[in-house]
């Protein structure tokens, strides 16, 4: 039982450390040159291609799965 309390103090700290690692940063710089260079569409225009293609992907992926469980069904 008392291993059980420790690890979840262990864990709960450790969670807290994690919280206290990310908000020791001040500022986003490289987002700030980015939107003052406009460059930030360019990274939000390629983010947006990048899961435009996995979404296709997986759509495609699924309709290729429905038709081998039908084939295999039948």
């Amino acid at each position: 039982m008392t291993k059980k309390i420790l690890v979840a103090l262990l864990l709960q700290l450790t969670t807290l450390l994690f919280a206290f690692a990310q908000t020791t940063a001040a500022t986003p710089t490289m987002a700030d040159t980015f939107r003052q260079d406009g460059k930030i569409y360019v990274v939000i225009a390629v983010a947006g291609v990048i899961l435009i293609g996995i979404v296709i992907f997986l759509i495609m992926l699924e309709r290729k799965i429905k038709r081998l469980e039908e084939n295999s069904q039948a």
